[in-house]
């Protein structure tokens, strides 16, 4: 008898737990004061944290990166954004460090790259030329390399035509002796001679005070020495001793080396960046860590065909 009551309750219990479970299954009567998470709100929009672009009415995943999409904060009435207008909380301002700039006209900074060599300044070379017709007969700068100031002697010159100008200097003074006191245009015309025959030895080359000692001397001399009209480094030397040279006759070629010229390669496709007086920073070989720095001072107006560059010229203190 008791074990046929504990059977019964046995059943019973299991009865009131099912009846329970399908209530529950059921769902039709169920309260319904919770609802999903994940439902949408009217207007809400979404997008992905990584992509921004991405812009969804409902809740999903990126379709670029597969993220979890996360709400957009719905605008204030009246206060939308253009197509191109960001807003940033002061958080996120603060993180983006944005800095701001007038708007300026300027070139753009652009890493030009070329190869070039260092070259002699054409403007600062001069040539030494024969000034009178004679014979080299010594050359006191006989190789070349030499550095030279202005003023030094560099060559002595045999020369019977200087010889001929400078008697013609002492026989206009002799006469201008005689005849100075005469007060007439006799005595002029002498003082006339003398100024052209000093004019005549300025142009063969004698320098100012050896035109005094000749007037003082009273003595011509057949040979002439030349001087360096400018100072440098002689880079040529045309002749050597014993040579006949005729007027205007290169003897030597002296370059100022205080400046040079840096010669680069620009190939076509450079030109548009490259402009007149523009700042040039390079380096040499010769001198291994250092950055020297120069002035675009001329841009060729012609490329060439063969290799498709354009030779730039930078002027550099050496």
């Amino acid at each position: 008898m008791k074990a046929t009551k504990q059977i019964i309750a046995t059943g019973i219990v299991a009865g009131i737990v099912g009846l329970a479970v399908g209530w529950g299954l059921g769902g039709s009567d169920a309260p319904s004061g919770h609802a999903p998470a994940a439902v949408a709100e009217q207007g809400e929009t979404w997008t992905c944290s990584m992509h921004p672009q991405i812009r969804q009415p409902r809740p999903g995943q990126c379709p670029i990166c597969g993220m979890d999409l996360i709400p957009v904060a719905a605008p204030e009435a009246g206060d939308t954004l253009a197509p191109r207008q960001l807003r940033l909380s002061p958080a996120a301002q603060e993180l983006a460090s944005i800095q701001t700039a007038p708007v300026e006209r300027r070139f753009a900074p652009v890493e030009t790259r070329m190869v070039g060599k260092i070259a002699v300044d054409e403007t600062q070379v001069r040539s030494i030329t024969a000034w009178v017709a004679g014979r080299i007969d010594r050359l006191y700068v006989d190789y070349t390399g030499v550095r030279v100031e202005k003023g030094d002697h560099i060559a002595y010159l045999y020369s019977p035509e200087l010889l001929t100008a400078q008697e013609e200097l002492i026989q206009a003074l002799r006469a201008r002796a005689r005849l100075v006191d005469s007060g007439t245009s006799v005595g002029q015309t002498a003082q006339a001679t003398v100024e052209a025959a000093r004019e005549k030895l300025r142009l063969l080359g004698l320098k100012e005070e050896q035109i005094e000692r000749v007037e003082r001397e009273r003595q011509a001399s057949d040979h002439l020495t030349i001087y360096a009209p400018t100072g440098g480094v002689v880079i040529e030397k045309h002749l050597s001793e014993g040579a006949y040279v005729q007027t205007g006759t290169p003897i030597y070629t002296i370059a100022d080396l205080s400046r040079l010229w840096l010669e680069l390669q620009a190939y076509e496709s450079d030109m548009s960046w490259i402009h007149y007086g523009q700042a040039v920073e390079f380096s040499a070989e010769a001198y291994p860590g250092e950055v020297f720095s120069g002035q675009i001072s001329f841009v060729d107006p012609v490329l060439d065909e063969r290799t498709r560059t354009v030779r730039v010229r930078v002027n550099v203190a050496n």
